[in-house]
């Protein structure tokens, strides 16, 4: 079986060292940089399964290799943690919505660390008997990373993918505003409701008449619910 393959950007020599030996003692395969321009350009010769970005880094820091990523690799199915001295919300806010799946803040023990990198590539493998789901007129393409409604191509950000991939893989449910952040933004994410509603409205207004379907429920979350 293949080994899953994870990069590390991190110029902490002492700190790089360590992740690196605690993922390689995992018996995953793995590579590590001291800065995120070369870990950007190893992503040309072959994309990870994961990948763990430090923020404060020299030269292109974190967050601005995390959305050249995001945009340049749009269909990849790449899990991005952060690592970073930062706690304030509003990086976290920063890195979630350019599409970072988790947040881990300095210092950590290589126990947490380790247990985040499982549960985001578990996340990554879960079985999905069909890559395409189509429900009323919106359909998505989990490979590709595409959506159509009715018949017109959408333009969706990632965490607006997302959004919608949960929302049609429980359709009929309502799905509360706090499973979706735990799901969405992450389980570290403790930021206000409101950044679903924003995000939930956005959506609704690029799937046009399909948006219809997503529905609020006051106080609760959201539900999308089957036309026919």
């Amino acid at each position: 079986m293949k080994k899953q393959l994870i990069y590390t950007a991190e110029d902490d020599d002492s700190i790089r060292e360590l992740i690196t030996y605690a993922i390689t003692n995992e018996g995953y395969e793995t590579k590590a940089f001291s800065n995120a321009d070369e870990l950007l350009l190893e992503c040309e010769k072959q994309v990870p399964d994961l990948m763990l970005l430090d923020i404060m880094m020299s030269g292109t820091d974190g967050l601005q290799a995390l959305k050249i990523f995001r945009q340049k690799y749009k269909s990849a199915n790449t899990s991005i943690i952060m690592l970073t001295a930062k706690s304030s919300e509003m990086n976290k806010i920063a890195g979630l919505d350019l599409g970072a799946d988790d947040y881990i803040t300095k210092p950590f023990s290589v126990l947490e660390l380790m247990a985040r990198i499982r549960a985001n590539l578990r996340k990554k493998t879960v079985a999905i008997k069909d890559s395409k789901i189509k429900i009323n007129s919106i359909v998505l393409n989990q490979e590709q990373r595409t959506v159509f409604a009715n018949n017109n191509k959408i333009s969706l950000t990632n965490k607006e993918f997302e959004l919608l991939r949960f929302l049609m893989l429980n359709s009929g449910n309502v799905v509360e505003r706090d499973t979706i952040l735990k799901e969405i933004w992450g389980y570290e994410y403790f930021g206000e409701t409101r950044t679903i509603d924003v995000h939930m409205k956005n959506l609704r207004e690029k799937l046009g008449d399909a948006g219809e379907s997503i529905q609020s429920i006051r106080g609760v979350g959201y539900v999308l619910t089957r036309m026919n």
